[in-house]
């Protein structure tokens, strides 16, 4: 063996330790996305506040069935009171609205309602937290008793249909007017009667993704062609 050559006992510690590295690096990159998920899973619910004495319907709504599931939940004794008082908010930003969401609905915490006219959601329905949701959506049944149930950071277009017993991923994206009778995967886009999928982000990147760099304009795109 020449003097520069590495011994066995060498080669073997390289491997050894390049082994170490390559599964401390694996490690270090699934802890990552274990950690943007897990982010990803908490809700904003700055997203759902509005300021005192604001004219926010989509935001009053939502408060009347936050209200009414809190105080269902609640054994103090003015509680019954307090659900009556939130069953009649509930219909007055229910007329005001536009909207059919129950008070027993399963909607998770951040979710936003640009324009609430029209919205229909099924109440054994589930919604994850962070979605966007805007008019004329229908997350309901189909042909069977089966119910949509919808991941973290959803964003649903105007006039969607998501029915029957389906699961939509995180971050996934539905076109506007697509009617979703399939599976969504994550961080995949809908579009089309009946929807098809034509694009999916890589796992953990929309994770990672600000609110303002998923609405960005794609480069190329002035404001007249957004417009």
């Amino acid at each position: 063996m020449s003097a520069g050559a590495p011994s066995s006992a060498g080669l073997s510690a390289l491997v050894f330790d390049g082994g170490e590295q390559l599964d401390e690096s694996g490690a270090a990159t699934h802890e990552s996305t274990a950690s943007s998920r897990a982010l990803s899973q908490v809700p904003d619910w700055s997203r759902e506040k509005k300021r005192l004495l604001q004219w926010a319907p989509p935001q009053s709504l939502l408060a009347s069935i936050r209200a009414y599931q809190r105080h269902a939940a609640s054994n103090m004794p003015w509680a019954g009171l307090m659900r009556r008082l939130c069953v009649l908010r509930h219909r007055f930003w229910s007329v005001v609205t536009g909207a059919d969401i129950p008070l027993n609905s399963n909607i998770g915490g951040g979710l936003l309602m640009i324009h609430t006219n029209g919205i229909v959601i099924h109440p054994r329905a589930s919604i994850g937290p962070n979605c966007l949701i805007f008019q004329q959506v229908t997350i309901g049944t189909a042909s069977g008793e089966g119910v949509p149930r919808l991941g973290a950071h959803v964003e649903v277009s105007a006039g969607a249909r998501i029915l029957g017993d389906i699961v939509i991923g995180d971050h996934a994206r539905i076109g506007a007017n697509a009617v979703v009778l399939c599976d969504v995967p994550e961080g995949a886009t809908a579009v089309g009667v009946p929807a098809r999928i034509i694009a999916a982000e890589p796992r953990g990147k929309l994770a990672l993704l600000s609110e303002s760099q998923r609405f960005a304009v794609p480069a190329g795109l002035g404001a007249r062609s957004v417009r």
